[in-house]
């Protein structure tokens, strides 16, 4: 429970009595003998901002299609707010959907596009504009309402689109990277805004990704998807720090992985033989696992240690040679080869102006961290 003054925790995920606003049970989709979804189960949650997130051919676009009806079900079913949707037409869901190429008319103004489809609702004409005008301040395109979309910039097309999206009010807005087409500096600035949209218009969003920070930034939850199934279903945060398998740990973000055996036991504390000659491993598990069981260590570059002496702090220290160095402005990488061949990357905060380089290539350094630093993960 939130204590007074502070901002809830958004987390119906973990609420028995909360009811999924979208429920996939046992969804398969066959094309001929291609499983694109495979026996898949997943409960969303009304003004959650979910994200789908995998390689191409992952099967996240699939599922979007389907949301929108633009896909049929080979087999399962398709809960919108307690309602089978399996057989009402996309026209007729309470469900929009934003494209990446934005597919705005040429020809009508700013204002005009986000009242197209209101025009066709149900919606009393009178009562257009006040919402277009809504819509607009919304988007913060107010004094561009009579441009054309070729007379503003990519972001602002964006905005436009969404906003035509958000009109008509469904219930679930579905973004195809929606934010593929625009650089890097405006993809950034634009994820804000469209977490800023989201909380205020309450509307649910699921956005399809292959862009991990994009994912990581703007999602409530975060699906990480391969071969039709979901892998991890999680808060960004524990999918990041508590990744439950080796492909996880590789698709989102940077990890060292070091392949081992685990050598001995004691509760959730373990200690991992990975190379002959050199130390074990100390590091915290899953309890119950027994001598001799294959493992993978999975430690963040940002949380390995790089010295020129060895340190005596540390539960783990690994000798090794500087092989490469990535300067990244805030942060520099380095990548340690040690004795066996094996690559630690470890990453360092460049908190000076200048950045003085104590070690260089080919020095020989110490790769440290801590006992609790890493996971082992069994698959």
């Amino acid at each position: 429970m939130a204590q007074p003054g502070n901002k809830p925790v958004f987390a119906p995920w973990n609420d028995p009595h909360q009811k999924p606003l979208i429920q996939f049970k046992n969804v398969t989709k066959r094309f001929g003998d291609f499983v694109a979804i495979d026996d898949l189960t997943l409960d969303i949650y009304a003004k959650e901002f979910f994200a789908l997130l995998g390689p191409s051919g992952c099967g996240k676009t699939t599922l979007m299609r389907m949301l929108a009806g633009f896909e049929n079900v080979t087999r399962g079913e398709i809960l919108l707010d307690g309602q089978d949707i399996a057989r009402v037409p996309p026209n007729k869901r309470a469900v929009n959907m934003m494209f990446q190429s934005y597919a705005l008319f040429p020809h009508l103004s700013v204002a005009n596009n986000i009242a197209f489809g209101l025009k066709r609702s149900s919606m009393p004409k009178e009562k257009i504009p006040a919402r277009v005008e809504e819509m607009l301040r919304l988007v913060h395109l107010e004094q561009f309402a009579n441009r054309k979309p070729h007379q503003i910039s990519g972001g602002q097309r964006q905005r436009v689109a969404l906003a035509r999206s958000l009109a008509k009010a469904p219930k679930l807005l579905l973004l195809d990277e929606p934010l593929g087409a625009l650089d890097k500096k405006l993809r950034q600035d634009t994820q804000f805004e469209l977490m800023d949209i989201q909380e205020k218009t309450g509307t649910t969003f699921v956005i399809v990704t292959h862009d991990q920070e994009e994912a990581m930034t703007v999602a409530s939850r975060v699906a990480v998807m391969d071969n039709g199934r979901m892998i991890q279903v999680d808060t960004p945060d524990r999918i990041y720090e508590t990744p439950n398998s080796v492909y996880v740990a590789d698709f989102i973000g940077d990890v060292n992985l070091i392949k081992g055996r685990i050598e001995s036991s004691g509760g959730d504390n373990y200690t991992i033989q990975w190379a002959e000659g050199q130390a074990p491993i100390t590091a915290a598990g899953p309890q119950g696992l027994t001598s001799g069981t294959s493992c993978h260590f999975a430690i963040r570059p940002e949380k390995v240690a790089i010295s020129a002496e060895k340190p005596t702090d540390r539960s783990n220290a690994l000798q090794g040679k500087i092989l490469d160095i990535a300067y990244l402005g805030n942060v520099s990488t380095y990548h340690v080869e040690l004795a066996n061949g094996q690559i630690i990357k470890a990453q360092v905060a460049n908190n000076r102006r200048i950045s003085r380089r104590d070690m260089t290539w080919d020095d020989n350094v110490w790769v440290s961290f801590t006992d609790t630093a890493g996971l082992v993960l069994l698959k």
